[in-house]
């Protein structure tokens, strides 16, 4: 471990910080193996019928680069949008309703594949996560999960970390409060007010570059990049202070 990562260990105490704002998916479960998945099955769809339709060559949705590029972090709606434009195809936003010619019901049938997956599967959390998150609840700081899930609420009490959190602002709060999605800040500012707690003095942890994006831009005091598949340099050049393999580097 160099000696930035000990000195920025050292700096998430009750005497810098009052609060740590989480990212849900791949950081504290599991997750967004199971959303890139789900993403998979669908673009995979879409993608094949435009091919035929134009007799084009079939290229399918790439987990490793497609996901994270376009649709990691954002609302799913949002990440629909994106990857589809990218390749150049765009269709009309719609209902939930019919086939899958439509944003809504790219995103709407996505979401029935990852309920259906972790009701077979289920989740767990991290280890490391879960050690830092109870180390910091013992320091006095305050902790909250920021998601752009509908499932935000089902994932904790599956990985068994529900009561790890004083505030949740997930899928639901940010319709309710027609929040924009990241790499826009609001998610992130509304859990620092919930709080109660100067933005400042808030630390962002996030694995998507829309949420370190997200963080940079809203003026948190720190930024924690969590990069568990490769991607230090892309959340580095986003704009994260300490980048990590695992929470555990960042245990006291």
């Amino acid at each position: 471990m160099s000696k930035e990562t000990a000195d920025r260990k050292i700096s998430v105490s009750r005497e810098r910080f009052d609060a740590v704002l989480f990212d849900l998916d791949g950081v504290l479960t599991d997750t967004a193996s199971l959303h890139a998945r789900c993403w998979k099955r669908v673009f995979d769809e879409v993608l094949d019928h435009w091919a035929k339709q134009r007799g084009e060559r079939f290229q399918p949705f790439d987990i490793d680069g497609d996901y994270l590029r376009y649709v990691d972090g954002k609302p799913r709606v949002d990440g629909a949008r994106d990857f589809l434009a990218a390749r150049g195809i765009e269709l009309r936003e719609g209902s939930g309703a019919g086939s899958l010619d439509s944003i809504a019901r790219i995103a709407e049938r996505k979401d029935e594949l990852f309920e259906e997956v972790l009701e077979s599967e289920g989740v767990e959390a991290y280890e490391g996560s879960v050690q830092w998150l109870r180390q910091l609840r013992s320091a006095g700081l305050r902790t909250a999960v920021v998601s752009a899930s509908h499932h935000c609420a089902a994932v904790l009490r599956a990985a068994g970390i529900a009561e790890l959190f004083d505030a949740r602002v997930d899928g639901d709060v940010a319709e309710r409060l027609q929040l924009p999605g990241k790499p826009a800040p609001e998610p992130f500012l509304e859990a620092a007010r919930a709080l109660g707690v100067a933005v400042a003095r808030a630390v962002v942890v996030e694995d998507a570059i829309a949420g370190v994006r997200a963080g940079r831009s809203g003026g948190f005091g720190l930024v924690v990049g969590v990069a568990r598949h490769g991607s230090r340099a892309a959340l580095s050049q986003a704009g994260a202070d300490l980048v990590v393999r695992d929470l555990d580097e960042m245990l006291a």
